[in-house]
């Protein structure tokens, strides 16, 4: 049993019972954002790349609550110009073992925020379940391997357009992931990204067998 608990954008806060594991927390500067970084708990942070609504606030909370930051090198060299932090650095393909479970860096199709870099997104597993957190990405195929190297539970995927995919993407990807359950983020932040969440959960479950679970920024749900 995993809670997870949205934060708003591509904000949210998996939590197994005894660890905490927070997602890209952009927090200060979010419309959306439902809790303070001063008040967020978490062990590990995970940072898809260094784009200001998703870096974020992943420095100072790492900072302040001696969490540990998993990202690529180049992410964590810019979150630690705030100071010396506790980091895992990956790369694309690579996994790590954690006192909660394992994490699995994978490919993302999107621009890194950072010279250097290259986004991510993570398959977490956590509280016996496979959660797949794309980032920010646009639909690509090989997005088939990653539902076939890891037996999913939840895709965690960005619906937004312009900046990603959009609905219609999305829900291909949902269809080639092959979880469970779908969970949209990165949509309605802002008029750029706005999108009729109800219609993608309409189109997903049709073409798919998963369920899509929206959730409001500040809502919660027990993911089994």
């Amino acid at each position: 049993m995993v809670k997870f608990s949205y934060y708003g954008h591509s904000a949210f806060l998996l939590d197994d019972g005894n660890y905490r594991v927070l997602a890209d927390p952009f927090l200060t500067g979010n419309p959306k954002a439902s809790i303070k970084p001063e008040k967020v708990k978490c062990d590990y942070v995970l940072v898809t790349h260094a784009h200001g609504d998703h870096l974020g606030n992943a420095p100072e909370i790492a900072y302040n609550t001696g969490a540990a930051i998993i990202s690529t090198p180049e992410v964590i060299a810019e979150a630690e110009s705030i100071g010396r932090l506790e980091c895992f650095p990956m790369n694309l393909g690579g996994s790590i073992n954690l006192p909660f479970g394992r994490v699995r860096m994978t490919l993302a199709q999107h621009s890194a925020g950072v010279p250097g870099g290259t986004a991510c997104g993570f398959v977490v597993n956590i509280g016996g379940l496979n959660i797949y957190y794309a980032g920010d990405t646009a639909l690509f195929s090989d997005m088939q391997l990653i539902g076939r190297r890891d037996k999913l539970d939840v895709a965690v995927l960005p619906i937004g357009d312009n900046y990603t995919m959009g609905p219609e993407d999305a829900a291909q990807a949902a269809e080639w992931l092959g979880a469970r359950y779908v969970i949209p983020v990165h949509y309605n932040t802002w008029p750029v990204i706005a999108k009729d969440v109800q219609e993608f959960k309409a189109l997903t479950e049709k073409v798919t067998q998963a369920k899509v679970l929206v959730v409001e920024p500040g809502g919660e749900l027990e993911l089994d």
